[in-house]
């Protein structure tokens, strides 16, 4: 493979992950108008196989789409619209907290008097500083608008403080889906599901941690959003993203197991049987990698002979095949709905 240092690969997510934002978005506008802002993001309208993935670029041009088009800037999420112009109040409230832990309890208040499903409850330990969504008696919360809101306090934490922040801890009051391995691609923090109520916690000290951030940086931040706080950049978090990464510093698709056990001191049982624990394999992190970065090239334009030499296949035919098999669409399919074709 070629040194791809130059463009960093972002992992995908599984489309069973957005399900719940476009059955919301369904429930709330013409299915028409849905479909069009699928296609024009090069999103399948559905996946019957469930073999479907969402890339980074995709998420953030669908959001940018849905807001422009309905006019709701938590896309349909919660039972109230919130208008144009809500995120950037929130961004010049928390601008003038003292200290981060003041900018989340401004960020909850903000949200409290927007929102009529749920209160953000923040509170302060000696250890920890936690933000937690509490439903108004009767409200139904989607599992996407619960991960959203979590993830907005975290990425405009980590923007206030010109860092990314790491979590101590995220919980969410649902079950654990199918597609839990998608969520520490998201939070940089141990993930737990079946909670009471979903939150996230932070260490106490991260709270004390002075606003940086002056107005002047908004626009950027806004006009961008969710782009630079949707996927985080950390991996220490979780096992298979450190391999992941491994592969790709490395540049090495030839990684074998045992080397990539030396690289983390385990012995190769013992990371046979953690990857087990976490529900996946070396092969899948290697095959994960292979298929972004394939998703990558051909969202860009890359021809198909091209992606599959670079992706380490013996020829178009065997990329063809496993390109289909990562993600139910052959790779010409994919390269058109990126560049604005039919997505169904």
């Amino acid at each position: 493979m070629s040194n791809r240092s130059i463009a960093p690969v972002l992992p995908t997510v599984s489309r069973a992950f957005v399900q719940d934002w476009l059955d919301a978005l369904y429930r709330r506008f013409p299915d028409a108008q849905v479909r069009s802002m699928l296609r024009e993001s090069g999103i399948k309208a559905a996946d019957p196989d469930g073999r479907g993935r969402v890339t980074h670029d995709q998420i953030t041009l669908l959001y940018q789409i849905v807001v422009a088009q309905t006019g709701d800037e938590m896309m349909g999420l919660w039972s109230r619209t919130v208008r144009p112009g809500a995120l950037k109040h929130l961004c010049a409230s928390v601008l003038g907290a003292s200290s981060l832990a003041a900018a989340l309890y401004r960020f909850s208040t903000f949200w409290n008097l927007v929102l009529d499903d749920c209160q953000l409850i923040l509170t302060m330990t000696d250890t920890e500083v936690v933000l937690q969504i509490e439903p108004v008696q009767g409200a139904e919360l989607s599992r996407f608008g619960q991960m959203l809101i979590l993830k907005l306090a975290h990425g405009v934490a980590s923007w206030l403080v010109f860092r990314e922040i790491p979590l101590a801890r995220v919980g969410f009051a649902f079950e654990r889906p199918g597609f839990a391995q998608d969520y520490p691609v998201l939070f940089p923090g141990p993930v737990q599901f079946g909670g009471a109520a979903s939150r996230l916690a932070i260490a106490a000290e991260l709270g004390e941690l002075p606003i940086s951030r002056q107005e002047a940086d908004m626009r950027a931040f806004l006009q961008r959003a969710p782009r630079d706080w949707i996927f985080t950049a950390m991996r220490e978090h979780a096992l298979p993203l450190r391999i992941r990464e491994s592969l790709l510093l490395s540049d090495r698709m030839g990684l074998t197991l045992g080397e990539a056990a030396e690289e983390l001191h385990v012995t190769p049982r013992s990371l046979i049987r953690h990857l087990r624990a976490e529900g996946t394999s070396f092969q899948a992190i290697k095959d994960g990698v292979r298929r972004d970065l394939a998703m990558r090239d051909l969202a860009q334009g890359k021809s198909i002979e091209a992606v599959s030499q670079d992706t380490g296949f013996a020829s178009p035919a065997s990329f063809h095949r496993a390109f289909l098999s990562w993600t139910g669409v052959t790779p010409a399919q994919f390269r058109a709905q990126s560049q604005g074709g039919d997505a169904e």
